[in-house]
């Protein structure tokens, strides 16, 4: 699909899925397009910018900040199981349940910088920024459409590797994320309890900013933001190389 989009791919990884591996591939990437701004966006996230991107930049360079951050929307099936998407249906009617699965369940950082100045250093997986807190409000929703058919079988496979040492880890928060989820969704037939009023799931759809959206995603940057292990951030992620 990305070559018939925009090409064949730039630089390929191959053998063990480290943990760095994905920021290390964003770097080298970020770096080969040089000076300006680039958007920042995992091939599960989609970003629904509330106005356009030229917008949300100039906005940001006025303000003095040089990223637009955004939060995690999980997107779920109306049932909570992990099913394969439709391609009769799309995206958005196979997982039409928008939420916070990220931070309220898997105790995880829903922060996701979206769009940063070539001179700004991300980190680990680009939750944050290593230089700025984001000052755009409000955050840019980023549907997150990770929880579907397979991605269990996937994180257990990563956390089997990151425990045998097969796979090189810089803590141990994804193996905890996993056991989270997990604990979660066994005695539910692998389902995700979508009555759980913590996760604030609602019906959502791309192009239309959920009820409450400012307030609930703010607080919870904000939140996540304030129990950050620094230390974890800084010891992962190297500045930016020159072009």
């Amino acid at each position: 699909m990305c070559e018939e989009l925009i090409g064949p791919p730039v630089v390929i990884s191959q053998g063990a899925w480290h943990e760095t591996v994905h920021s290390e591939l964003r770097d080298h990437l970020r770096a080969r397009a040089g000076a300006g701004w680039h958007v920042i966006a995992n091939v599960d996230e989609f970003h629904d910018y509330p106005v356009p991107l030229t917008e949300l930049i100039d906005a940001a360079e006025t303000a003095g900040s040089p990223v637009v951050g955004g939060l995690l929307l999980d997107r779920v099936s109306e049932d909570g199981s992990m099913r394969p998407w439709s391609t009769e249906k799309g995206l958005d009617q196979s997982y039409p349940l928008g939420g916070f699965l990220t931070p309220r369940l898997l105790g995880g950082n829903p922060g996701k910088i979206v769009a940063a100045h070539s001179s700004v250093r991300l980190g680990l997986a680009s939750h944050r920024s290593l230089d700025e807190f984001p000052v755009n409000r409000p955050l840019v929703p980023v549907h997150h459409f990770k929880w579907r058919a397979g991605v269990l079988l996937d994180l257990e496979r990563r956390v089997a590797k990151y425990t045998t040492g097969a796979w090189r880890e810089t803590g141990p928060w994804i193996r905890n994320e996993v056991s989270a989820l997990l604990r979660h969704v066994e005695p539910r037939d692998s389902r995700i309890d979508v009555t759980d009023k913590r996760f604030g799931l609602r019906p959502t759809a791309f192009g239309r900013i959920p009820e409450g959206w400012d307030k609930d995603s703010a607080e919870l940057l904000d939140e996540a933001m304030g129990i950050c292990d620094e230390d974890k951030w800084s010891t992962v992620q190297a500045p930016i190389p020159n072009s």
